[in-house]
């Protein structure tokens, strides 16, 4: 962060299993002991980020019990409110076929209870249409979870097969067209439910880090909100600023006034 880093993604293939391979050994950081373990990496990110005003953003965070510890430390701005949870499905029959732990109802319990702890907690997930043997009310079940869950951004992949997965040969391959119209069926809620979302932020100002700033921003910019990360979720469009001598450099936070939304982006005002 000393060299101008603003902002730190963590990401592995589970994020919340971090410590399991070590057991959870205790290894020291800065002459402390500091335990392999989720909840004190990111208590120990955080402390790092904290005196540069750094952004620290979580993804890949399989939605385990433990995953609730964090959520204070999200509440307090230790590391940002904003969470990447590969749900993958709803309906608790297609995630046992996937061989995963969760069910759609623990989930939508446990994303009201992070909202309660946070709320302006931000939530990004990924999820698989036409999964082998999912049948239609499966899917609607799907559809039905992310309207009531209000998953702020998510992305849908169609089914496929990929070569030695044991999900292969689990009964009822679905037809290509059948995966690709559930996908694109999801994406027209998922896209409706994120609309939403952005629709509410009009009127509030909030820090944006500047990615982009031709002529230091006198004519705008693009950088993203704590809500976005880069390259997978939107974007703020910044307009010329108020003030003639505002500037804008890029890698520093600016503060900005929502003003309108525009598809999947914000556009906003440097205040």
């Amino acid at each position: 962060f000393e060299g101008g880093v603003r902002e730190l993604l963590v990401i592995s293939q589970d994020t919340s299993a971090y410590g399991v391979d070590v057991k959870y050994r205790t290894g020291f950081w800065d002459g402390k002991p500091v335990k392999t373990r989720m909840l004190e990496l990111v208590q120990a990110l955080g402390e790092i980020a904290e005196p540069y005003g750094a952004w620290v953003r979580l993804h890949y965070v399989y939605p385990y019990p433990s995953v609730d510890e964090i959520l204070p430390l999200m509440a307090t701005g230790k590391v940002l409110p904003y969470l990447d949870v590969p749900l993958q499905h709803s309906h608790p029959d297609v995630l046992k076929r996937m061989k995963r732990p969760a069910s759609g109802e623990k989930n939508l319990e446990r994303i009201a209870r992070w909202r309660e702890i946070c709320p302006e907690i931000v939530i990004r997930s990924t999820f698989i249409a036409g999964f082998p043997g999912e049948t239609e009310g499966e899917f609607e079940h799907l559809l039905d979870f992310m309207r009531e869950a209000q998953i702020d951004r998510a992305g849908c992949f169609a089914y496929s097969a990929v070569e030695g997965a044991t999900a292969n040969d689990i009964p009822g391959m679905l037809p290509l067209e059948v995966r690709e119209e559930r996908r694109a069926r999801f994406m027209a809620v998922a896209e409706a439910v994120s609309a939403a979302k952005l629709q509410q932020r009009v009127g509030a100002t909030m820090q944006v880090l500047v990615d982009s700033a031709p002529g230091m921003g006198k004519k705008g910019g693009v950088g993203r909100s704590y809500a976005d990360a880069p390259e997978i979720d939107g974007v703020v469009k910044l307009l010329p600023p108020e003030k003639i001598s505002k500037t804008l450099k890029v890698g520093e936070f600016t503060k900005a006034r929502i003003v309108g939304t525009q598809g999947h982006d914000l556009v906003a005002v440097p205040v």
